[in-house]
């Protein structure tokens, strides 16, 4: 029989089944489905029982069950939580680690799916796809030399964050003749360049760069990291990507820096809403390429995602270091918990 005292619980659905399945295949643990639509105060009961809480994809969460200060203070026995990506921005980091509350995300899972939309978004913008597809649907396309593009070989990206997604675009990118460079503040010149990557400055990537593309996750020091200074340092000729987290970009400074010319044009998987408006002055734009945040949503990037969702939590519910955890700094009130609460103590984390 499953143990109520692990008890997991996640709204509606994993991303897919194979996890659900998975968990509950696992006689100690204790899987239980919420709702959104279910009364606020069954949730709130199933929560405080719960010392594991499995949240929803950020842009499918509805309030209050985001991993905020209060929800931990109302859920006392909460231990871990984990996201449903790569992205934690739905989880209060600091609160958690607080309280001795772990913090896990799924980074690493879905890599090719977003590395490989990042590289369509630059294959589109450079050849003007789908500015020719406007043109054509529009009846426009009388003259086609107004809608020659350009060669991305011998171009340059630079990588805003040099995680595995970062990585990988780059191991993308030199495929097809581009130099790599990278800024990513937590990684040294040796590791970036360990990485496939020549290891710059903001300043210096903005400068330089024929592609900016952003992958590191929103935090307090990269809300807001593109603003009017940042797109107008970079080339009239470039493009900025986000295939990561809204906010990291000012859209308002973004939709100036398009329309003043500062930059060539965007191909944008996140915004500040989700989904924005069809009237979002982005969406008018026939420089702008946009996608409703599906760059990791491929099926085999799911599929993915769900897995090593599920084999985390075993991980964490049987004791063990999980792999992907965001506050180490947790550890030690994190395991006078969970020997309090579940009754066993847990490994120790070797730094």
């Amino acid at each position: 029989m499953a143990n109520p005292q692990r008890r997991l619980v996640f709204f509606e659905k994993f991303l897919h089944s194979v996890a659900e399945s998975t968990l509950r295949n696992r006689e100690e643990i204790d899987l239980v489905r919420l709702t959104y639509s279910s009364a606020e105060s069954d949730n709130w009961r199933a929560l405080r029982q719960a010392c594991a809480f499995q949240l929803s994809a950020s842009a499918e969460i509805v309030a209050p069950w985001r991993g905020s200060a209060e929800l931990l203070d109302s859920c006392p026995r909460l231990v871990a939580l984990c996201s449903a990506g790569a992205g934690y921005d739905a989880i209060d980091v600091e609160a958690c680690t607080a309280r001795g509350v772990i913090v896990c995300n799924q980074g690493g899972a879905n890599v090719e799916a977003v590395a490989e939309h990042a590289l369509g978004f630059i294959l589109n913008l450079s050849k003007k796809i789908g500015l020719s597809n406007r043109v054509l649907l529009r009846g426009d396309a009388s003259d086609r030399m107004k809608l020659w593009g350009n060669d991305i070989c011998r171009k340059t990206i630079g990588l805003v964050g040099l995680g595995k997604i970062g990585v990988r675009t780059g191991e993308l990118c030199r495929a097809f003749g581009m130099d790599v460079i990278a800024y990513d503040p937590s990684l040294d010149a040796k590791s970036i360049a360990e990485r496939g990557a020549e290891s710059v400055s903001f300043a210096t990537l903005l400068e330089r760069s024929d592609f900016v593309s952003v992958h590191c996750p929103l935090t307090a020091e990269t809300r807001g990291l593109f603003d009017s200074a940042a797109f107008a340092a970079m080339k009239p000729s470039a493009y900025f990507i986000n295939t990561s987290r809204g906010y990291i970009h000012d859209e308002q400074a973004l939709v100036n820096a398009l329309q003043l010319g500062h930059i060539a044009g965007a191909g944008l998987d996140v915004f500040e809403v989700e989904p924005p408006s069809p009237l979002h002055p982005l969406l008018q734009m026939d420089n702008v390429i946009a996608t409703p945040h599906i760059a990791g949503g491929t099926h085999e990037g799911v599929e993915a995602l769900a897995r090593v969702s599920a084999e985390q939590w075993i991980t964490i519910l049987s004791g063990k270091v999980p792999p992907r955890l965001i506050n180490p700094a947790a550890w030690p009130q994190y395991c006078d918990r969970f020997e309090s609460i579940l009754g066993f103590r847990p490994d120790p984390l070797q730094l």
